[in-house]
């Protein structure tokens, strides 16, 4: 990734400063879950999770990477950014990119879709912007449990969310994720990690959108005494 042009820290905070980046898109290519936690000013976050790879074999198109950001999309295509500043987790310089990672592929897609638009790396990415300019960088609170139980359905008493349960899904294999009853109540949580499908293993938990996504129920309590053997085929073939 040698050739990608670079951007200092500091001459993205002069542009934030001067425009708001009106000019300038900027992306994001950290996890969903990172970009939810804490991400520079105006940022967007780019669709490229393992799932999302899986399914496009390696090569990811702008529709994926900008998937539920139509306008954006409409923007870059006809060449209205100025710029497009992509940036990750701590990667120092461009040299340092692998060809795999999502920087490269989101490169690679730009340069499919968009023709007139210089595409940059920023150094050091979000860590060290945030150490320079934290100011500059918006992080999320976490979402109060009052909150939480205010939006739950009425007859799902688990998808309300402890203080223990505050983070994501876990990823078990590049295709699978270890959820809550909660997060599979989180709609943006599910388009963003690219979730198509739930495997829902309550008995009282409903299925929140079930035009959006498959569904496959399994209804066993939730406790050390049931037998959730008989159900483990049925499981394993939806996945």
């Amino acid at each position: 990734m040698e050739q990608l042009s670079e951007m200092e820290c500091g001459v993205l905070k002069r542009l934030l400063k001067e425009d708001g980046a009106a000019r300038c898109l900027l992306l994001d290519c950290r996890s969903f879950l990172a970009f939810s936690a804490c991400h520079i000013r105006s940022a967007v976050n780019v669709r490229c999770n393992t799932i999302v790879r899986r399914r496009a074999k390696g090569s990811v198109s702008l529709d994926q990477i900008l998937s539920g950001d139509d306008e954006v999309k409409c923007r870059l295509i006809s060449g209205l950014y100025s710029a497009v500043i992509l940036y990750d987790e701590r990667t120092p310089d461009a040299a340092s990119l692998k060809e795999d990672s999502t920087i490269a592929l989101v490169c690679n897609a730009l340069g499919r879709d968009t023709f007139t638009t210089e595409v940059y790396f920023l150094k050091g990415g979000y860590e060290r912007f945030f150490s320079q300019y934290p100011d500059y960088c918006l992080k999320s609170k976490s979402l109060p449990v009052v909150a939480a139980q205010s939006h739950a359905e009425p007859s799902c008493t688990s998808c309300t969310t402890p203080q223990h349960d505050q983070g994501g899904p876990v990823e078990i294999l590049p295709f699978l994720f270890l959820g809550s009853a909660f997060h599979a109540s989180r709609k943006d949580m599910l388009d963003g990690m690219g979730i198509s499908a739930l495997l829902n293993v309550s008995s009282n938990c409903p299925n929140h959108f079930e035009g959006a996504y498959q569904y496959k129920c399994i209804p066993v309590e939730d406790n050390h005494k049931e037998d959730i053997s008989s159900w483990f085929t049925e499981a394993i073939d939806f996945i």
